[in-house]
């Protein structure tokens, strides 16, 4: 069976399973990033977040930061999965590990990794605060989604 290394799930993300499959004998680090739901957001109180996403092209987008990493950092290995769906206060949204021979590619490409997620794939949220609720739009928080979708041509960055 071959392996998925980019994935977009509504079920809990097992960190343990994406360091597994980036772990390998030449490699000398593994960096994770884990993204997690937080209360306060300036200064306002979240009481959860629910994504949604566009399946089909979010996971080609994830592959496609896993080659664009590979174009940078030869010899690193990528794993990413997103959550969609609710999500509680303090739960995983996403997770990245990296692998690679030294330690600063391994951290390098993770950061690219986050941002190129947040440029790049087409995964939405809406906010549930205790005031009220709003769909926050793009991942940059620069464009809003006020019908809870993104706008027509609105995912071509």
């Amino acid at each position: 069976m071959k392996e998925t290394l980019f994935s977009i799930t509504d079920e809990p993300i097992r960190t343990e399973k994406l360091i597994q499959m980036v772990t390998r004998r030449e490699a000398g680090a593994i960096t994770t990033f884990i993204g997690t739901v937080r209360e306060l957001t300036n200064g306002k109180k979240t009481l959860y977040l629910e994504y949604q996403a566009y399946e089909p092209m979010a996971v080609k987008m994830l592959s496609q930061i896993g080659e664009e990493v590979i174009q940078k950092w030869p010899d690193a290995k990528m794993a990413i999965t997103h959550r969609i769906g609710r999500l509680e206060i303090s739960d995983i949204a996403v997770v990245i590990a990296v692998s690679s021979a030294h330690r600063k590619a391994a951290y390098e490409a993770n950061e690219y990794a986050i941002e190129r997620i947040k440029q790049i794939v087409p995964i939405w949220k809406k906010e549930f605060w205790e005031d009220g609720t709003m769909w926050v739009g793009d991942q940059l928080e620069t464009q809003a989604y006020p019908d809870g979708k993104p706008l027509k041509g609105g995912m071509d960055k």
